[in-house]
């Protein structure tokens, strides 16, 4: 067999039928739990201004460094700005909320959402460079209790999905910006003379962003960290009191955590609470997702003083998880029922019956070409239909049709007027089928 010609772009990959079983299956999961807590869906741009990235996130992390997907166009005028893929949602929504004036809403104002981003990243197992993610934030208010109910949102979420339980939450206070400054420039001082002892991607990262270095994985590095200052020891008592009783309010939800004074998170615009969820195995390395608080990113992004916090959630790492848990998601694209025809009057009924079939709720394949009976049967079996329905000449001519169980191999000819009510019987009553109806009270159907 020949190679094909065209692949998919390195770090990307085709979200098959299968797993976009899965895909429903966490969006159905997280929509559920964030209707209950009262957050409603946005959807911002896939690219946008490449300096609210810059400024919001920090010009000197790994992802404006070396990872934004650039947008360039060949009628780009002098004065129209760079544009970038986002890279993750929360830059993109707090413009949104300052662009669309959302401070006159009653805050906090929760808002999830629930799709692609993209990072120039070097492609390695579980991280892609088109990838999926669910975002929860809370912008307006801020108490412990808000981050709180966040994180107790999450653990629901997860715990809907059977993964909880591979999964430790790692939560951390890093204070306020001008307690981290003041470690910072410690951190810096404490390792004057000591930089040859670093491997090279951590000496950069105390020259532009010292706070990453608390969370290398290098041996050298975390060696030389155990007799380093600890941001904790500049926290102001506000921050202490903050974090505490944040540790109090999970006490009571019943939420699991551990804390890690190393937690930093890579982002620029996070403040006081950090957290991730990590797992129990391998720690960070196949991390679901992480998130804290940001109360100076909307004003850095030109709004009023906002607090707010969030998380992001990769919805690839959580369908790994849930592989491994051996965690099945529930498949509603089964074929019910194959209709099988031989002949042109055959092939016309048969056209009108699949129609009624599928108005109905039944999942319904029909075979229309001219294949043999025996090879439409064959097809049959592949789908792994429960019913078939066949019709040929004679049952046209005589009303009727042939119904096969499939499984138990057994066949009786039916009058054709009663094939509907009799498969939706078999298939446990017009409550059991896939139908929806449109109307001001919607039902809950899959959404993209």
């Amino acid at each position: 067999m020949s190679q094909p010609q065209y692949r998919t772009p390195k770090g990307t990959h085709d979200v098959l039928p299968e797993d976009h079983q899965y895909m429903t299956y966490i969006k159905k999961a997280v929509r559920h739990r964030c209707r209950q807590a009262g957050y409603k869906r946005i959807d911002t741009p896939l690219f946008e201004q490449k300096d609210i990235f810059e400024r919001g996130i920090g010009e000197h992390t790994d992802i404006v460094e070396k990872e934004l997907f650039l947008v360039s166009s060949k009628q780009k005028a002098d004065d129209e700005p760079e544009f970038a893929l986002r890279p993750e949602f929360t830059a993109g929504i707090c413009r949104s909320y300052i662009e669309h004036g959302m401070q006159q809403l009653p805050q906090p104002v929760e808002l999830y959402a629930i799709g692609q981003c993209f990072r120039h990243d070097r492609p390695q197992k579980g991280r892609y460079r088109q990838f999926h993610q669910f975002n929860l934030e809370v912008i307006g208010l801020k108490d412990p209790s808000i981050d709180a109910q966040l994180i107790h949102v999450l653990t629901k979420v997860f715990s809907d999905l059977k993964i909880l339980d591979r999964l430790t939450m790692q939560i951390n206070n890093i204070g306020t910006a001008e307690n981290r400054i003041a470690f910072v420039e410690a951190l810096k001082d404490f390792f004057i003379g000591k930089e040859h002892s670093l491997p090279e991607l951590d000496r950069e990262r105390l020259q532009e962003n010292p706070l990453r270095v608390l969370d290398s994985k290098e041996e050298d590095t975390q060696i030389l960290l155990k007799s380093a200052p600890t941001l904790e020891q500049f926290l102001d008592e506000e921050s202490k009191l903050y974090h505490a009783t944040l540790l109090e309010y999970l006490d009571a939800l019943g939420v699991v955590y551990e804390t890690n004074p190393s937690l930093v998170r890579g982002l620029d615009y996070y403040t006081q609470t950090v957290f991730e969820f990590w797992d129990s195995e391998t720690k960070g390395q196949n991390a679901v997702g992480g998130g804290g608080r940001y109360d100076g990113l909307i004003e850095l992004l030109g709004g009023k003083s906002t607090p707010g916090i969030g998380f992001a959630g990769g919805m690839e790492r959580t369908i790994w998880h849930m592989k491994q848990a051996g965690v099945q998601a529930p498949n509603k694209d089964q074929v019910d029922v194959f209709v099988a025809q031989l002949g042109s009057e055959a092939k016309k009924t048969c056209l009108k019956l699949i129609s009624d079939l599928r108005e109905k709720g039944v999942h319904t394949l029909g075979a229309l070409g001219e294949a043999s009976l025996k090879s439409q049967m064959r097809l049959a079996d592949k789908f792994e239909v429960r019913y078939a329905l066949l019709l040929g000449k004679m049952e046209v001519k005589n009303s009727t049709i042939i119904l096969r169980d499939m499984a138990a191999g057994k066949q009786k000819e039916i009058p054709l007027a009663k094939a509907i009510p009799t498969v939706i019987d078999l298939l446990g009553g017009a409550e059991s089928l896939d139908t929806y109806t449109l109307k001001d009270q919607f039902v809950e159907i899959d959404e993209d």
